[in-house]
């Protein structure tokens, strides 16, 4: 079987450039040098042993990702951008787990990636609670959360890389008020998590700030599961059917995320309504298919991208150094105009 000290000698090059290669550091590394090594490891048919570089390090490069359901094309997004920018910069991998929000979910998952020598984990979950998270820093873990900011004041072991909810809320409202709308609901699935809070306050901050506190409403749609994570297109057809039979229904809707959004402008073309002539609709993400439908979604838009090499870096910095500082990075929404959204009807 062939070894590392081969593929050196054959490119050239000391077995540590070889392990640099393996493990994606390559950044300051010749255009030349790199070819040859590449050249080298497929010459020569050669495969890292994976196993072995385990029982050597005691960790294996992978990264735990943990996200609520990725029947949400949003968390199956966040995912795919992790996972790019894990694999191109530092050729890790990753693996994907689904918790459902569930506080046991997420422990047990924790144990699992441990146990399998998983040492760096990306947690999308939003839960006001984050002892189980630093009680698994505690084992050995380096813990990132997506999606939350820090709590004010909790001194924490966890990095926290976040959009700023509140602004995403707060420009989707100031949008339809700008529009001529007075009276405005937010719509979200039942199960609070800081990132929906965070939302709440946006909106109501917009609209008080507007003089329609008395018209603007919460709408909170109860689903199955507890976070309705997997269920965001039935909840916003299930919005849907409540406004179509409600008499005051609101003017404009902002939904919690896109996938809410889409179901509702759904539901209300199946009861008769136009989007956006009897209700607008904006939603948040600026998901794939948000430009496609008709009308095309008006969204605020998050830079998962981004957002997704910050994370990854974040991670690497802390595996390498875990004496590193924690650090809270929160990015900025950006206000995505498209069709959805139209003054109200007089």
């Amino acid at each position: 079987m062939t070894n590392i000290q081969e593929v050196a000698r054959l490119a050239g090059v000391s077995p540590s450039t070889v392990s640099n290669v393996l493990n994606g550091r390559t950044d300051r590394m010749g255009k030349e040098t790199l070819a040859r090594v590449r050249a080298a490891i497929v010459t020569l048919g050669f495969v890292p042993n994976r196993v072995a570089r385990q029982l050597k390090t005691g960790h294996t490069p992978l990264l735990g990702l943990l996200v609520p359901s990725t029947a949400n094309p949003g968390y199956a997004l966040i995912a795919r951008e992790i996972e790019n920018a894990a694999q191109e910069r530092h050729g890790f991998r990753v693996l994907l787990c689904n918790t459902a929000r569930d506080v046991g979910k997420e422990t047990s998952f924790f144990d699992d990636l441990l146990a399998h020598g998983v040492r760096g984990v990306v947690i999308v979950s939003s839960l006001d609670d984050e002892r189980h998270a630093e009680a698994a820093v505690e084992r050995g873990l380096v813990v990132l959360s997506y999606d939350r900011r820090a709590t004010p004041g909790t001194p924490t072991r966890i990095d926290h890389v976040s959009i700023d909810s509140v602004a995403c809320a707060r420009m989707a409202t100031e949008l339809l008020i700008r529009c001529g709308h007075t009276r405005i609901a937010f719509a979200t699935a039942a199960g609070k998590t800081m990132s929906r809070s965070d939302k709440i306050a946006g909106f109501r901050s917009a609209a008080e700030q507007a003089g329609l506190s008395a018209t603007a409403r919460v709408i909170e749609v109860r689903t199955a599961s507890a976070y309705g994570d997997a269920e965001m297109v039935d909840a916003g057809r299930q919005l849907a059917t409540q406004l179509a039979a409600d008499p005051m229904r609101p003017t404009a809707v902002v939904a919690v995320n896109d996938m809410l959004a889409l179901g509702l402008m759904a539901g209300l073309r199946d009861a008769g309504l136009a989007v956006p002539a009897d209700v607008s609709v904006i939603g948040m993400d600026d998901l794939f298919p948000a430009s496609l439908v008709h009308p095309a979604l008006s969204t605020v838009r998050s830079p998962v991208a981004d957002m997704a090499r910050t994370v990854v870096e974040r991670i690497m910095a802390r595996l390498a150094d875990p004496g590193l500082p924690t650090a809270e990075t929160v990015f900025q929404p950006e206000l995505i105009e498209r069709q959805s959204v139209a003054p109200p009807a007089v």
